[in-house]
């Protein structure tokens, strides 16, 4: 079978490195091409990064873009007019944002997720069913944890997590958005959704997802010790891709929940 060529965008980042290594060990996978916002005068396994231009992607089948919103947008521009598949990992963007993504996703396939693990994309899928199940007498929140470096909050699998208490209770996410909080010790639970984000040193990810009747709380959790994990994830994405048609997919349709 022929090895799928990868663009890997961000390359200088932390997943940007780690997907370089992780492609690196995976059968199956070649690096085409490397891309960063500034000029780099550094090569990774021989290949220099390049800025974001018709040259850097022409060849390539997939491109895997963990970024910025504002760097997404100037690979989607090239991606569509190439007709060149995307993974986006990027997360922080604005409701106008996902939209034009979604204009986007009729000309290329594109698969987007928040988080590429598959361990959090079931708890994405728990969560629904448990916020279907419980009922408008449990309020929730979301608790989450990263690195001092994220920027970010909350992240965005936290948002994907509250927008799964949407799904199961049959609402508008953004309708659902309560209080944001950052490195609070505590924090309320509400008929909307209120997040806490904690930075702190260099962890890699937790989740908690937690409802409560007043009587009893329910606790969803996950955590993340290997970074490798979410590289894995986008690699199977970039895989998975490469059969489908132009859309807008997530690990969700890769995992083939229902």
């Amino acid at each position: 079978m022929k090895n799928i060529n990868l663009t890997i965008t961000g390359c200088m980042g932390r997943m940007g490195q780690q997907l370089i290594k992780t492609a690196r060990k995976e059968k199956g996978f070649k690096i085409f091409s490397l891309t960063e916002h500034k000029i780099i005068n550094k090569k990774f396994g021989g290949i220099k990064p390049q800025l974001n231009t018709k040259d850097a992607f022409k060849k390539t089948d997939v491109i895997i873009d963990f970024t910025i919103p504002k760097c997404t947008f100037e690979v989607l521009k090239i991606a569509t007019k190439l007709k060149k598949r995307i993974v986006i990992g990027t997360t922080g963007f604005t409701k106008k944002e996902e939209k034009l993504i979604k204009s986007y996703s009729k000309k290329i396939p594109i698969l987007k997720a928040g988080n590429m693990s598959l361990g959090i994309n079931l708890l994405m899928y728990l969560t629904e069913i448990a916020a279907k199940s419980l009922g408008k007498k449990y309020l929730s929140k979301i608790y989450e944890v990263h690195h001092k470096h994220k920027k970010d909050y909350p992240s965005g699998t936290a948002l994907m997590l509250g927008n799964g208490i949407a799904v199961g209770k049959n609402k508008n996410f953004y309708n659902l958005i309560g209080k944001k909080f950052l490195n609070k010790k505590n924090f309320p639970y509400g008929n909307k959704i209120n997040f806490n984000s904690i930075r702190k040193g260099e962890i890699i990810g937790e989740h908690e997802v937690l409802f409560s009747s007043g009587k009893e709380i329910i606790k969803l959790n996950h955590e993340a010790f290997d970074r490798a994990l979410y590289s894995e994830g986008a690699l199977s994405a970039a895989s998975w891709l490469m059969k489908k048609k132009p859309g807008l997919y997530s690990m969700r349709d890769l995992m083939n929940f229902k």
